[in-house]
């Protein structure tokens, strides 16, 4: 990917935010309640009418709608994304302190995720038609059958409540909290990638130049090795992108059964409390980490796949 198509991704990227950012707007804005009385319900506030519209004035809230828009847009881009009446602290404050813990919870997935699925792909692959394949690809299925929510509990009851090993309530802090978490979410991931490791190297096996190198008497380690599996990583590298951008904003059932401090965690309890603020600024950071790791992996593809560097 040359200069020139890495600006045209990025004004693709601002296009699709101006309108990920008015939809989430006009989402919010159209929503039932009143921010204005929200705020004094949540603080046990009795608000008059009077209250009301002396807060909604405060907040912007009586201005047409197209302003209200633009007047929240320019505060974004001054990194003002407004206020959680929820928690009274700045939108953006929370955001950020929430990121680093929900980052972790995705990277530790995606690497037990990584660990297991190339291996037993590969493995699956290799012994096609044979039983170790056919246990594999029951397993899987399995993993991809069993929900998120179900997996989180039953780990809960048996390495915390039973066994006593793990904390049932799971901290940003220390890594043992950390373990079960991450174990919930590459489960699923796993048996997913697994199986597709296992398409894309027999597609591979049965190619042209793999014939022609058996044919030459090249061993079968070599060719698996430096030529199956690296032809093989240029779909899964956008597959990665795509789950590590759908953890980010997509980990919230088991933050909440773990009562991890993540984001997902921190917009469900948002959303509960009509937090509009925090809402949209939420959909805000997650649509642009979002794309930024799309653009990470397109990028990727000119190290991955040297057939991408000769196309420019």
């Amino acid at each position: 990917m040359n200069k020139n198509q890495i600006v045209s991704r990025l004004l693709q990227m601002l296009i699709v935010l101006i309108g990920i950012s008015f939809i989430t707007f006009l989402l919010t804005y159209l929503s039932p309640g009143d921010p204005a009385r929200n705020i004094y319900t949540h603080a046990g506030v009795m608000p008059t009418s009077e209250m009301i519209e002396e807060m909604r004035v405060k907040l912007g809230l009586n201005k047409p709608f197209f302003t209200q828009y633009v007047d929240w847009v320019l505060g974004c881009l001054r990194g003002n994304f407004g206020d959680s009446f929820m928690l009274n602290k700045p939108v953006a404050e929370l955001l950020m302190d929430r990121l680093w813990p929900t980052l972790k919870l995705t990277l530790a997935a995606t690497v037990l995720m990584l660990l297991f699925s190339v291996p037993l792909g590969v493995l699956s692959a290799v012994n096609h038609n044979k039983p170790i394949d056919y246990i594999v690809r029951a397993v899987t299925f399995f993993g991809v059958s069993i929900p998120n929510y179900w997996l989180g509990l039953m780990l809960i009851l048996i390495f915390c409540v039973k066994m006593g090993l793990l904390p049932v309530v799971s901290s940003a802090g220390d890594f043992e909290s950390l373990i079960l978490p991450a174990v919930t979410l590459a489960v699923a991931m796993t048996a997913k990638y697994t199986r597709q490791v296992r398409t894309a190297v027999l597609e591979e096996l049965h190619s042209d130049y793999v014939i022609g190198a058996r044919a030459r008497g090249v061993s079968e380690n070599q060719i698996l090795w430096r030529n199956v599996l690296p032809n093989s990583l240029l779909p899964l590298i956008t597959m990665l992108g795509l789950s590590v951008g759908s953890l980010l904003g997509g980990t919230s059932v088991v933050e909440i059964i773990f009562s991890y401090p993540g984001l997902g965690n921190l917009a469900v309890a948002a959303i509960m409390s009509a937090d509009y603020f925090l809402v949209q600024g939420y959909v805000l950071w997650v649509s642009v980490i979002y794309m930024l790791i799309n653009l990470i992996v397109d990028i990727s593809y000119n190290y991955v796949d040297p057939r991408m560097r000769l196309r420019r």
